[in-house]
């Protein structure tokens, strides 16, 4: 009996340590003035998307409708309690004027706090905090004006029309009317390519070399419903230090170790031969040695016409001194670049491939633009300044990311206590160390921002509607200081496949085109339940007479 009771009593006592560590927070919110979400050990408020009922993004719109008539409300996410922002005008407070109250990300993957030279993920701009976020901030911003992009735009180009002429040949080689193909292969094929051209420097074909290294590489890395994947993430959500001490990193080490290789030659290669590129590692190899110089931001936005989902670089995330990037921090630079042009951009081109493909007046509207710009070009290839003055391939673009928001929500991190007082009845402290949300596709489908949000209008973005548009309730690249450094990238990396897909070929429906869409159920990035497949049909030119 004394045996059991000295095995039982520790055991008794650890569990009880265990529950009270995993339902500690379950309760905080009821002293606040804001209504919650229910809670269960564990899971916290979090239970239909950890078990795979339903996706992140149809997740984030069920929570923001949960409370409609409030600005801000609690929800438990595994452990950690969070204030799910749904007020425009408090996420802009909470965005920019009291930026210095939230500097920071949630630490998901880890974050500059992680020792080990091996763990790159919290070595990215998005996973620094505080000083080293502002100084990598201030590094890297020069490179990312719209100069900088103008530069590149010749090498996404190039793999642009490589792609529309790849998929002319495959028809006219197996003597076919057309082609069906699965849009997100086919997207993330073209995205691996630009980003191995634009961001590390090497040129691949991943249409013609379907499974090249960087290629098979770029698709283990971003592989993230595996269950390794979620034990990380629980890990860090959990126990963060414990993670951090073991060197832990959402990047496996061997493939890591493939892309840190990459830049290491590269960098060995351009020194030795005194080669210039115009690509992003130029741009870090100019920034590491403090010679990129920062345009006036003001003759920029004067010359330059920008799409409406662009971001600006804010006063704020330009207050760091600049550093000297270590060859493990242009690295992870590099990664990071590869994580949001792999699978980002390759999830907007296939939700707005389906767009296009079930809304034939926009695609046949978008055509038409495609051969006017065409035309004025003389047939030469496409500009970067002929693209940005194309106002309905913006519009398309701007609708497609309303709807299909490949972030659907985006965080931040209290670092010092924060009141909300609204004025009136709402007042309440917002603890340091305690997570926010800002549920952007619970926005971005609100009838109070956007009648009848499920509908695929472009009009929402002409000249005259967008003026009508609250810009804190259309977040597609996140808002403030830490927004996405990469918009202008992204959405020139968007648009330039879609003129050059859309110039040679009609997008249509299919047997295998699920219509409506279902998207895919889980926590992992946001894809379609089976698919979205769309016929390439070759079209008939100008001087091409039917038979």
């Amino acid at each position: 009996m004394e045996i059991d009771l000295m095995v039982l009593v520790p055991l008794v006592a650890i569990l009880g340590t265990i529950y009270y560590y995993i339902t500690k927070d379950n309760k905080y919110f009821h002293d606040k003035p804001i209504p919650s979400m229910a809670t269960e050990p564990l899971f916290g408020s979090t239970r239909r998307l950890m078990t795979k009922k339903t996706s992140f993004h149809d997740f984030i719109i069920e929570i923001y409708n949960k409370y409609p008539l409030v600005k801000v409300f609690g929800m438990v996410d595994t452990l950690q309690p969070v204030f799910v922002v749904r007020d425009p005008e408090l996420i802009k407070r909470i965005g920019v004027k009291d930026f210095e109250h939230f500097v920071n990300h949630r630490p998901v993957f880890g974050n500059n706090d992680n020792p080990h030279n091996t763990a790159l993920f919290g070595k990215t701009l998005i996973a620094l905090n505080d000083q080293k976020w502002r100084d990598m901030r201030a590094t890297l911003s020069p490179a990312f004006t719209g100069s900088k992009m103008r530069q590149m735009f010749e090498l996404i180009v190039e793999c642009s029309a490589n792609m529309a002429k790849h998929y002319k040949e495959e028809i006219r080689m197996k003597g076919v009317s057309s082609r069906e193909h699965e849009m997100k292969d086919v997207f993330t094929r073209y995205a691996n390519d630009v980003i191995a051209t634009c961001a590390f420097g090497i040129k691949v074909d991943s249409l013609k070399n379907a499974e090249n290294d960087f290629y098979v590489n770029g698709k283990k890395m971003m592989a993230f419903n595996r269950p390794i994947v979620m034990l990380k993430l629980i890990g860090f959500r959990v126990v963060p230090k414990l993670m951090n001490w073991f060197g832990l990193d959402l990047f496996d080490r061997e493939q890591g170790d493939y892309f840190t290789e990459i830049i290491r030659d590269t960098l060995k290669t351009r020194e030795a031969h005194g080669i210039v590129r115009p690509d992003m590692v130029n741009l870090l190899m100019q920034a590491r040695k403090g010679t990129i110089k920062r345009e006036q931001r003001e003759t920029e936005d004067r010359e330059e016409v920008k799409g409406f989902a662009t971001v600006e670089e804010s006063d704020v995330g330009q207050t760091g001194k600049g550093l000297q990037m270590t060859e493990l921090e242009m690295v992870a630079q590099c990664l990071i670049f590869f994580l949001a042009g792999f699978d980002t951009v390759s999830t907007c081109l296939t939700f707005l491939a389906y767009e296009l493909t079930v809304n034939k007046d926009a695609q046949d509207k978008l055509y038409e633009e495609i051969r006017a710009t065409s035309k004025s070009l003389g047939g030469s290839s496409l500009t970067y300044d002929a693209l940005q003055n194309m106002q309905y391939m913006d519009m398309v673009v701007s609708e497609a990311l309303r709807m299909w928001s490949p972030a659907p929500a985006t965080d931040r991190l209290c670092v010092r206590d924060y009141v909300v007082d609204d004025g009136d009845r709402l007042k309440f402290t917002i603890d340091k160390g305690t997570a926010i949300f800002i549920p952007i596709a619970g926005l971005h489908h609100d009838p109070q921002y956007y009648p009848n949000p499920n509908k695929f209008d472009p009009e929402r973005f002409n000249e005259q509607s967008r003026e009508k548009i609250n810009p804190n309730a259309y977040l597609p690249f996140g808002i403030g200081p830490r927004n996405c450094i990469g918009s202008r990238f992204a959405l020139m990396e968007v648009k330039a496949i879609i003129y050059y897909m859309l110039q040679e070929f009609s997008f249509e429906p299919t047997p295998n085109t699920q219509i409506p869409l279902r998207l895919a159920k889980g926590f992992a990035g946001m894809r379609s339940e089976k698919g979205v497949f769309v016929e390439f049909r070759p079209r008939k030119k100008d001087n091409e007479v039917s038979m």
